[in-house]
């Protein structure tokens, strides 16, 4: 696993040091810049060569769709991930039309904020991560959250944590996390337990060509 130099922009100082505790971590992952500035955010790539940008979206200085077309125009090997607390669709659709590799609501679970790095450098998310409304999971989600779900897929495939860890980018620690919530929610006891529950109540979609065995 490559490490990705990430660099940070948003105009509030609380919420680069929040990233800052996101990832300063997480494996695989060194930061090598930020700035409280959009104007500051071209000239910052240029001396540091991120791999990755995480970019506010609104600026008082610079809107951050600005400056997503600069980082497009002058370095287009950059990988530029939105954050919002707005999940308009309209805007969402416009940064990733413009360019943008995923637009990330700032209500994500810290947690997951590696893994969604990850993922929108490998180009397996297209869209936007952490919406307030899908917390709680939809009415056919069984109260799962969208990464509890994905969990669980790969759980009913048979794979371990560790191997559910390297496809989703995130920590087994944070796989277990997910699992502990998981089982409460489903009120089962083991993962055996919850692939079956997870099957007989549709939650997720068999896959009839690979046998159940699950990891541990």
């Amino acid at each position: 696993m490559r490490t990705l130099r990430v660099v940070m922009v948003d105009d509030h100082r609380l919420m680069l040091d929040a990233l800052l505790l996101a990832l300063r971590d997480a494996e695989g992952i060194e930061l090598v810049g930020d700035t409280n500035e959009g104007r500051r955010a071209l000239p910052l790539v240029g001396e540091t060569n991120p791999d990755v940008v995480l970019l506010d979206f609104r600026m008082p200085d610079m809107d951050g769709l600005a400056v997503l077309d600069r980082i497009r125009k002058h370095h287009p090997d950059v990988k530029v991930i939105m954050l919002s607390g707005s999940d308009d669709p309209e805007l969402i659709q416009d940064a990733l039309r413009r360019g943008a590799s995923a637009f990330i609501l700032k209500q994500i679970d810290p947690r997951d904020l590696p893994g969604a790095i990850r993922q929108a450098v490998e180009g397996t998310i297209y869209s936007a991560i952490g919406r307030a409304e899908e917390a709680n999971g939809g009415p056919d989600s069984g109260g799962l959250t969208p990464k509890e779900l994905d969990v669980l897929s790969r759980v009913a495939r048979g794979l371990s944590n560790k191997e559910i860890s390297k496809e989703l980018w995130l920590s087994e620690q944070t796989i277990k996390f997910h699992l502990t919530n998981i089982y409460r929610k489903l009120g089962v006891g083991n993962r055996t337990e919850a692939a079956r529950f997870a099957y007989q109540q549709g939650l997720i979609r068999p896959y009839e060509d690979m046998p159940f065995t699950p990891g541990s």
